[in-house]
């Protein structure tokens, strides 16, 4: 007896195709990256918080050993200072360079974590997973930038009660301005990680004869007024400076100062250009 055609069962071809795979594309997949990088790196930060807690030695000398110098020397009149400034202005002026200070420390170091991660092989396995190459150099540079976050708002409240004000949102803005400019300096120096690679020595000796000078060249720790003209031209090309000058502007509560436009156009374009060679250096390194 021959099977009725018309109670045979049509398998259709939808029955064995493989499950879709949805995957995120454009600023979604960018943005979930950075997420999944920031995450892994914040969380080794979190196992060892006794590192944050040393790591706050430093600025605190600054500030406790720097700051009662600088207070004399503007007593003396220093700079056309006049009748010479109190403990609390000398803080006012003195303290959002300290914080610039140590989110440039930190984010400089990116690629002292990425040398120590090329040496032990965890580098080629990272950039084996699917994650963007932007998202790696954004989300490094976010994991140093994080715990220095709350570093400079822990060091202006200690602060508070030797007459430093503090103005909660002018300095957040002030804070998220470093944020991005932090990105840009962790990328540059991931780049110049990837450029050294074994050669730990080449990586150090070229962030050190650059961070230093940037960091006198940007009236950080004394004003430029007081030094040769030299001085002054040269610093008019370090954008670091016009990142301390917005930085002490939004923390004395002031937005509306050409200062924080040239900070945020500053800081902008070294994320831009940090960013930009990051991902070159990646894709022409592995």
């Amino acid at each position: 007896m021959s099977a009725n055609p018309d109670t045979t069962i049509p398998i259709t071809k939808a029955a064995h195709e493989p499950p879709r795979i949805v995957t995120r594309t454009g600023p979604g997949k960018f943005l979930a990256d950075t997420g999944a990088v920031f995450t892994r790196e914040i969380l080794l930060v979190l196992r060892d918080p006794f590192t944050l807690i040393f790591s706050l030695l430093q600025p605190l000398i600054f500030l406790g050993l720097f700051g009662p110098l600088l207070t004399g020397t503007f007593g003396g009149g220093f700079a056309g200072a006049g009748e010479g400034l109190s403990t609390a202005e000398t803080l006012q002026w003195f303290v959002p360079g300290v914080i610039v200070m140590i989110s440039l420390f930190g984010t400089s170091m990116t690629g002292s974590n990425l040398l120590y991660e090329i040496m032990t092989g965890s580098y080629e396995r990272v950039l084996a997973t699917p994650l963007d190459r932007s998202a790696i150099l954004v989300g490094r540079a976010l994991k140093e930038f994080a715990p220095l976050l709350v570093q400079g708002l822990l060091i202006a409240l200690v602060c508070i009660p030797f007459g430093f004000r503090f103005h909660v949102l002018p300095a957040l803005v002030g804070l998220a301005l470093l944020g991005i400019f932090g990105i840009g300096v962790g990328a540059l120096s991931h780049a110049l990680a990837l450029a050294a690679k074994n050669r730990e020595w080449l990586f150090w000796g070229v962030q050190q004869s650059l961070l230093f000078p940037l960091l006198i060249l940007s009236g950080m720790m004394l004003p430029l007024e007081a030094g040769p003209s030299w001085m002054q031209t040269a610093a008019k090309f370090n954008p670091l400076t016009y990142m301390v000058d917005a930085e002490r502007v939004l923390f004395a509560g002031t937005f509306d100062d050409p200062a924080v436009l040239w900070g945020a156009v500053a800081a902008a374009a070294t994320c831009a250009v940090g960013v930009a060679v990051g991902i070159r250096s990646t894709r022409r390194t592995v």
